[in-house]
């Protein structure tokens, strides 16, 4: 123990400091080897039943599903990308405004129904109602939320209702 002497260190305290040293070691170790105990729990439950090879066919099966189930949805997205565009070109905005033609004569009969597409192109039907039971039906043609023949004020009530209303178009596939 003359080297210790020679620094100045007492040989007691290295023991000591050694000692408290192997104790927190050995702690480690009993932390470790229960933390290692609880992840072969978990492996065991994982492979419960199961040798490496059927787990790996398992797995290989279920990236293939999975592989399929892309396919589909690839698949059933193109579909709806499809019918979307499909359907700007169907009529889709609807109002109908019923009206009194002749203030009283004849009921409430008379009516100016507009249909729109989506790019508020359509038409508007009209059917005036008189007292005497007759009925006249005009149709006028709507391009672009426009008309090129003049409106009565029932049919561009109808086709500002149309106008305002949601297309299916507007809800994000």
């Amino acid at each position: 123990m003359g080297l210790f002497e020679r620094i100045g260190i007492d040989a007691s305290y290295l023991i000591i400091v050694l000692f408290i040293l192997l104790i927190v070691l050995f702690l480690y170790c009993l932390s470790m080897r229960n933390l290692m105990l609880k992840y072969k729990k978990r492996q065991d439950i994982f492979l419960q039943g199961n040798d490496g090879r059927s787990l790996e066919k398992s797995i290989l099966s279920k990236f293939k599903e999975i592989d399929r189930v892309k396919a589909s949805v690839d698949e059933s997205s193109a579909i709806v990308k499809e019918l979307k565009d499909y359907s700007k070109f169907s009529f889709q905005k609807f109002a109908i405004n019923k009206y009194d033609a002749f203030e009283g004569m004849g009921g409430k009969l008379s009516f100016s129904l507009c249909v729109l597409t989506d790019n508020n192109d359509g038409f508007i039907l009209s059917a005036v109602h008189n007292e005497i039971g007759g009925c006249y039906t005009y149709v006028k043609e709507i391009i672009r939320g426009e008309s090129y023949v003049v409106l009565s004020a029932e049919e561009k009530k109808a086709l500002e209702r149309a106008k305002e209303r949601k297309s299916c178009l507007d809800d994000e596939v």
